[in-house]
């Protein structure tokens, strides 16, 4: 395994990063996650957008997006795979214990592993902790994920895949690590990014390809919704079969199917969707 470390391909065994890095220290730092299939990313340009927003945001130097994009293409051709998650990490870097950035300047590590294609459907689960949809890291994809472990966590241990939450005025949110749509007398649903969930890079193509609304929704829309499903980036179009102890009948349903075929074709035709 090859992994790209601040500007060099590297063996996996001789990767280092400081255990003073900003990113370990005090989780400053932003990532992107990209689907690649046969060694080809999906929708790279779309993530290196957001990495720089995340980073504008963050208060992180601005990225070398030219470069990022070089150490992708490194580190996927040195690590063929049928579908790989590729992920990228951008950080404060070296730094002084605390909460003070160093001026050394940030780390940007890329790495790939396998992975499989998800099924077709799967079950999630609501928790009681909230989304802050007023917070410094609202919609900032960041490495502060701790609290997405822990939700996370808490989905497995009850047979799911994914924990949904609400944001602090108790409208839906996002999940974990996705977004989520509803189906409501037949029509698309999603949250809007002002609710405090990440602009998906898969959530913007599936409401650019599908026509999906941007609507707020109460939390409780999952006990009465036709079809769920959620989207991200190694899931594509994952129907949802259950919320907590409601099954979610016909699974996946029409609007679901069709969003699932559209994505599928779409995305296969494009590898590199521009933003509109």
């Amino acid at each position: 395994m090859k992994v790209w470390v601040n500007g060099a391909l590297t063996d996996l065994e001789n990767a280092r990063v400081s255990v003073l890095d900003h990113g370990m220290t005090v989780g400053d730092g932003i990532f992107e996650t990209v689907k690649a299939v046969d060694g080809r990313p999906f929708a790279l340009t779309r993530h290196l957008e957001r990495l720089a927003r995340s980073a504008k945001g963050l208060g992180l130097t601005e990225p070398d997006l030219d470069e990022v994009r070089h150490a992708c293409t490194a580190v996927l051709d040195a690590n063929p795979m049928p579908l790989g998650r590729l992920r990228i990490t951008y950080t404060g870097g070296l730094s002084p214990l605390g909460s003070d950035r160093g001026t050394d300047g940030p780390t940007l590590v890329v790495a790939v592993g396998e992975s499989v294609r998800r099924p077709d459907t799967t079950a999630v689960i609501t928790v009681p902790w909230t989304r802050n949809e007023r917070g410094a890291l609202t919609g900032l994809k960041t490495t502060s994920y701790a609290e997405n472990v822990v939700a996370l966590a808490k989905a497995h241990d009850q047979g799911a895949s994914e924990a949904l939450f609400a944001n602090t005025v108790g409208q839906l949110c996002e999940g974990t690590g996705s977004n989520v749509f509803v189906v409501l007398d037949g029509e698309l649903h999603t949250p809007p990014v002002s609710s405090g969930c990440l602009a998906g890079i898969t959530r913007a193509l599936t409401v650019e390809w599908t026509g999906a609304k941007e609507t707020d929704l109460p939390m409780d829309v999952l006990h009465s919704a036709e079809e769920i499903f959620l989207t991200s980036t190694l899931r594509d179009v994952q129907a949802v079969r259950r919320v907590d102890g409601r099954d979610v009948p016909g699974t996946p349903g029409p609007v679901t199917t069709k969003a699932m075929r559209v994505f599928e074709e779409r995305a296969a035709a494009d590898r590199d969707p521009k933003s509109l």
